[in-house]
């Protein structure tokens, strides 16, 4: 390299430390966040903002789908689903049967949801805060987790279209290698079941009780709430939304295994019939969110395959050689350790050249880490992504619910570009080589050339 090269390169990296300084003095904006414990044990999480006149709720329980009995794969999704299909009298309340509690929820224009996803039962609301829309929304809200119906004539429905849907999913290739994989990287861990129609037959209207009145408990809760609604009307608020919810006592729930390492390498390849692209996924058990490497492993992931293009794996694969339309990485992390994971499609008779070159590309970066440049752009990309995701008070919500679900601390968003910033190419690849072995991931190949 000559001296002008490298005088252009000094200037450009000092460029870019600046920009990504100030770009940290701009995200350490992050939002104030008020936190306080109810007497029923649940935790409050507050963000005040008059920006507009709206509210976004989030309401989270430990009810996953890792807390599914395993004959019964699915039942949180399931209860999930149901919660939305009617109610029974509550108060002063009706009952509300599923067109009625539909058009309930049209005429007040707000919207809410509930999801099961492996770690978290959540509940989402999003509603104006004019009183005569806030505290209907509200009460609406709070009749639907405190007297669920549950109904088994709506649940067979119901049932028969997730069976459809699971029947078509049958017939793709990307289904059975996503099957073949869980099985692979979770061994038998609640974070690999799958929802099935066997599963999904040993489900009733019982059953999504029993879960909801378990998992659904005040005394363990964490709510966020983001918008223009001072503590004073938040504590009222919780008060409503929470006084229908089991009130027994916060005894721990039985504690769920770990997500064992891999001991050695596994390979997995099947055919399929009249794929068009080999599905490839390889990958092992990562860390949980909560894990002092989580931040570290998210930078030398960047570098590795969650950069898009200006990552290692889509240079290689595609850009060099053509083998495919687009490569991927990413870090599953929750309450347990999540797959890390490398996913791509190609032409069946490229199959084995591409899942050599997936592995060599791992290889080499764990024997070699990232560049300068490799490093300096992974954070620039990172920190930019994370100002981003504070742009709207429904993502702050999602961030502050995540930050709370994991207790993680109250200055975890505002600190969170400064930490990634002050990373060395040392910790990073310290990260990586504690939990990433290319000696011992699994490999997937479904439809491949024989």
């Amino acid at each position: 390299m000559s001296a002008r090269q490298r005088g252009w390169r000094a200037a450009c990296f000092a460029w870019l430390g600046a920009w990504l300084a100030a770009l940290v003095g701009v995200a350490q904006a992050a939002p104030a966040i008020e936190h306080w414990t109810r007497p029923d044990g649940a935790r409050v999480y507050l963000v005040h903002t008059d920006a507009v006149p709206m509210l976004d709720v989030r309401l989270e329980f430990d009810g996953g789908s890792r807390r599914d009995p395993a004959a019964q794969a699915g039942l949180a999704a399931a209860t999930a689903l149901m919660l939305g299909k009617g109610t029974l009298p509550w108060g002063q309340a009706p009952a509300r049967d599923e067109e009625a509690l539909a058009d309930a929820w049209a005429d007040l224009g707000a919207q809410w949801s509930a999801t099961a996803t492996l770690d978290r039962f959540s509940i989402a609301l999003r509603t104006l805060t004019r009183p005569d829309v806030l505290q209907p929304a509200v009460a609406l809200l709070a009749q639907q987790l405190a007297a669920p119906a549950f109904d088994d004539a709506i649940w067979q429905r119901e049932r028969q279209r997730l069976v459809a849907a699971w029947q078509q999913a049958q017939t793709q290739p990307d289904t059975r290698a996503q099957r073949l994989y869980a099985d692979a990287v979770y061994r038998g861990h609640p974070y690999g079941r799958e929802a099935t129609p066997q599963t999904w037959a040993a489900i009733d209207g019982a059953a999504m009780r029993a879960f909801w009145q378990r998992h659904a408990r005040a005394c363990d809760a964490r709510l966020t709430l983001v918008g223009a609604l001072p503590r004073p009307q938040a504590d009222a608020l919780a008060d409503t939304l929470l006084a229908g919810l089991t009130a027994h006592g916060c005894a721990p729930l039985p504690p769920v295994p770990e997500v064992e390492p891999l001991a050695q390498a596994t390979q997995v390849r099947e055919p399929f019939a009249g794929a068009a692209q080999a599905q490839i996924l390889i990958g092992q058990p990562g860390v949980a969110r909560r894990d002092p490497d989580h931040l570290a492993l998210q930078v030398a992931n960047h570098v590795v395959g969650g950069g898009g293009f200006t990552s290692r794996l889509m240079r290689e694969l595609r850009e060099r050689r053509g083998l495919t339309y687009g490569v991927y990485s990413y870090l599953l992390a929750g309450r347990h350790a999540g797959a890390w994971t490398v996913g791509m499609q190609t032409k069946p008779e490229q199959a084995d050249q591409a899942v050599a070159l997936i592995h060599d590309v791992l290889q080499r970066y764990t024997r070699e880490g990232p560049t300068e440049q490799e490093l300096a752009e992974a954070k620039r990309s990172l920190v930019l992504g994370h100002a981003l995701k504070l742009d709207t008070n429904r993502k702050i919500a999602d961030q502050v619910a995540a930050l709370a679900w994991n207790d993680l601390p109250l200055d975890e968003l505002s600190t969170w570009p400064a930490r990634v910033q002050a990373l060395t190419r040392e910790q990073v690849m310290q990260a990586w080589r504690r939990v990433i072995d290319p000696q011992r991931l699994v490999t997937v190949v479904v439809g491949a050339a024989p």
